[in-house]
C-alpha cells in the first residue's frame, strides 16, 4: 500500500479479534492504529472495553486510548476532528494509518460526515431519561427504521440524541447517497470485515467475558462507580450498567454471566446486520 495515500481500516463484531489483527497488519505494512472506540478512550475503562494492553501493542503506536476522563463526554464530532489530525501526522511519517473498531458511528461520520446541526433541547432529553434504552430503541424504530438499525440498542445517550433530532427534523438525515463501501474505495481505502461465524463467536463472547469477571470486572464497576456515579455509568455500556444493577442490589451476582451473556451476543447481532450492509 502507498502510505501517502492510503488507509487500512478493520471492522468487526465484538470478540472478533479486530485488535490482534490491527497489530499484525501495522506490522506487515508500517502501521499506527487509530482506535474506533468509543469507550477505550476513557480511562479506568480497562476491562469492561477489553482494552489493548501495553504488551499487546507489540510495538505498535496506538492513538485516541486513555485520552478522556469518564466524567467527560467524548463525541463523535471529537472523534472526527482527532482521527483527521491523527492521519495526517502518521501518513507525514510515511506510514499507514489503521482504524480498528467496532464503533460503526464513528466510521460512518469520519468518512461520510456527520448528521445535520440540531441544538440540544433540554426540555425533550429530561423527559426521555426516565424511559429505558430499550423503550427508547423501540420509539427510535418507530420513527425512523433506518436509523434504528444502525444504532446500539444499549447506548441511551445516543438514542436520546437521535430522537432529539428527530423531534426537529423528523427523521435523521442521511448522510451521503454514497454507500460507506463505495465511499471507502474512492477514499484510497483498503479494508477488512471480520465476521466470526455465530458458534465461533457466541464462545469468544462468553470465553471472552469469563476471562473479564476473573480479572475483576465487578472490582473495576465499583471504582468507576464510586467516580462518575449511577447516572454515568450506565452512559457507558452495558457492562457496567448490569453491574452496576448488581452493586445497587437490584439483581443477584449469579445473574450477571447469564444476562451480559444475552446482552453482548444481542449487540453482537446488530454488529452483524451493520456488516453486512457494509459488505454489499
Amino acid at each position: 500500500m502507498n502510505a501517502r495515500k492510503e488507509i487500512l481500516c478493520i471492522v468487526g463484531t465484538t470478540a472478533s479479534g479486530k485488535s490482534a489483527r490491527a497489530v499484525s497488519e501495522a506490522h506487515m505494512i508500517d502501521g499506527e492504529v487509530i482506535s474506533v472506540d468509543s469507550r477505550q478512550v476513557y480511562t479506568m475503562l480497562d476491562i469492561g472495553t477489553e482494552k489493548i494492553t501495553t504488551e499487546e501493542m507489540e510495538g505498535v503506536p496506538h492513538h485516541l486510548i486513555n485520552i478522556r476522563d469518564p466524567k467527560e463526554n467524548y463525541t463523535a464530532g471529537d472523534f472526527v476532528r482527532d482521527a483527521s489530525k491523527l492521519v495526517v501526522e502518521i501518513q507525514s511519517r510515511g506510514k499507514v494509518p489503521i482504524f480498528a473498531g467496532g464503533t460503526h458511528f464513528y466510521f460512518h461520520a469520519f468518512f461520510n460526515g456527520l448528521p445535520h446541526s440540531v441544538p440540544a433541547n433540554k426540555t425533550l432529553r429530561d423527559e426521555l431519561e426516565q424511559y429505558s434504552a430499550e423503550e427508547l430503541y423501540k420509539r427510535v424504530c418507530v420513527a425512523d427504521k433506518r436509523r434504528g438499525d444502525e444504532l446500539d440498542p444499549q447506548n441511551k445517550r445516543r438514542l436520546i440524541r437521535t430522537l432529539e433530532i428527530i423531534a426537529m427534523l423528523g427523521k435523521v438525515p442521511i448522510w451521503d447517497e454514497v454507500s460507506t463501501r463505495a465511499r471507502f474505495a474512492r477514499a484510497g481505502t483498503n479494508w477488512i470485515i471480520l465476521d466470526t461465524p455465530k458458534d465461533k463467536l457466541r464462545e469468544r463472547i462468553d470465553m471472552r467475558l469469563k476471562k473479564a469477571f476473573s480479572r475483576g470486572l465487578i472490582e473495576e464497576t465499583r471504582n468507576v462507580r464510586a467516580y462518575v456515579g449511577d447516572k454515568r455509568l450506565n452512559e457507558l455500556g452495558l457492562e457496567y450498567r448490569i453491574i452496576g444493577e448488581f452493586l445497587r442490589g437490584e439483581r443477584t451476582e449469579e445473574s450477571l454471566f447469564p444476562a451480559l451473556c444475552a446482552k453482548l451476543w444481542q449487540y453482537a447481532r446488530h454488529q452483524k446486520a451493520w456488516l453486512r450492509k457494509l459488505a454489499q
